[in-house]
């Protein structure tokens, strides 16, 4: 089955057709990097994984590129609370960040550019826009000019008016309209900066992600992809940007994006204290059934995320991974029934129920292994500890036990036996009595 996706900028299922079928070329954009990333930040990270998977399936190349931004007015504002430079800051929550989605199971892209590596190039745009009548120098800033461009807002569909109120504008002298954004600004002696034609400042938002992706994936490319909260203002103004810079009708052929992410039905806030970090979450749950859980849901749809939910999740990776638990598996194809799922707009849903169905376990590897599941080796599986419990038995410790209740039933104390059980269950330690003799797993 041919691979379909919902194009936010048609509003349609769309057949892909990438501009060069022997080079598949996928932006998604990354986080700010002024603290731990939060786990709507990870549905993306997760989603987008699934489908750049499939694409290294059917294409010889495919370039994915995912940024991380430490440019920043909260990088700024954090980094002077915790009274540390911003590199220190940016350096340390970006290796968390990378860490954490490994942890869930994300491949590493194939580029993940930071926005400071790129500020030569983010100049140079800027000048270009300014050359083509695009943008326009005033009182140390650059602005591109909304006017310029006739059909800005078209991914978005928005009238003037609420393009105006939905980007929150800031009012300012120096703007020629009030619906035009900044692309440069400038900046204190306390701010970080750089030279300029301008003076010294620094780049906006959405300047950075024109000039990372232009650099590393060319003018135009195939699939632009991030959350449904990044359509307007920011993937609107990147489109502006680039076609303006670069003269052409599209800068991305496809745009996807994945829907909002509610705790137990709710908008996640620190106010209603539902907010949740993917490094604390991890402390608490194996990453794959984070994974599992974000991947649940239709990416389009909203996500309700609930610790019940990963609590499901985790069982029923439990089931599959004692499924392979002794089994030797043989190399098989992706199952047809998850790789059609997954050609229909990365439907992971019915990807997910498919997995349900089938009952080799060989096709069961295969077929989670395309959701980026059933990565790991099933003893390393049971054996996982959340942080709470990490003073318990080690697995040396376990195994002794094991061998202690094996001797003691041979012989014929089974009070002893029974001892050693609950005392391993009280410990968290679950042991399972089967033809082949005991395994265990943490519960």
């Amino acid at each position: 089955m041919s691979l379909v996706v919902y194009n936010t900028l048609s509003r349609e299922k769309e057949p892909f057709e990438p501009l060069d079928e022997s080079h598949v070329r996928l932006y998604v954009c990354g986080p700010t990097v002024y603290d731990y990333v939060h786990i709507g930040n990870a549905r993306p990270v997760v989603v987008f994984d699934v489908l750049y998977r499939l694409l290294q399936r059917r294409h010889p190349k495919v370039t994915y590129v995912r940024n991380i931004t430490d440019i920043d007015d909260r990088i700024i504002v954090r980094a002077a609370e915790n009274k540390e430079s911003i590199e220190a800051l940016t350096t340390r929550t970006g290796a968390a960040y990378q860490g954490d989605m490994a942890r869930l199971g994300a491949l590493p892209p194939s580029a993940e550019p930071r926005a400071t590596e790129y500020v030569g190039q983010m100049v140079a745009l800027i000048e270009r826009l300014v050359a083509r009548g695009h943008a326009y120098a005033a009182e140390g800033h650059v602005l591109f000019s909304v006017p310029s461009m006739e059909d800005y807002g078209r991914l978005s569909r928005r009238s003037r008016d609420e393009l105006i109120a939905g980007a929150r504008v800031e009012v300012a002298p120096y703007k020629k309209d009030p619906a035009d954004f900044v692309l440069w600004k400038p900046s204190t002696d306390a701010q970080p900066g750089w030279p300029s034609p301008w003076g010294r400042g620094r780049p906006g938002w959405h300047i950075e992600c024109s000039a990372m992706s232009g650099s590393l994936l060319g003018e135009t490319f195939d699939i632009h992809a991030g959350g449904l909260d990044l359509i307007f203002p920011h993937h609107e103004n990147e489109i502006a940007q680039s076609r303006s810079a670069f003269g052409h009708a599209m800068m991305a052929k496809y745009w996807m994006h994945n829907g909002f992410l509610n705790i137990s039905g709710e908008k996640m806030s620190k106010s209603l204290g539902n907010f949740f970090t993917v490094h604390e979450l991890l402390d608490q749950y194996p990453g794959e059934a984070i994974r599992l859980l974000l991947l649940s849901a239709h990416y389009r749809q909203p996500l309700d995320f609930t610790h019940e939910g990963l609590v499901q999740a985790k069982a029923t990776l439990d089931r599959w991974y004692g499924a392979l638990r002794g089994k030797t598996l043989a190399p098989v194809a992706i199952p047809q029934a998850v790789e059609d799922a997954l050609s229909d707009d990365i439907n992971t849903p019915l990807a997910i129920s498919a997995l349900h169905q089938l009952r080799d376990p060989s096709e069961l590897k295969a077929g989670a292994n395309a959701l980026g599941l059933l990565q790991q080796d099933a003893e390393a599986w049971f054996r996982w500890t959340p942080a709470a419990a990490a003073d318990g038995p080690s697995d040396t410790e376990i195994e002794a036990a094991i061998a202690a209740r094996q001797a003691a039933r041979k012989a014929k104390d089974f009070k002893e036996s029974d001892r050693i059980r609950d005392d391993l269950k009280a410990k968290g330690v679950i042991l399972e009595d089967g033809p082949k003799g005991t395994t265990w797993k943490r519960g």
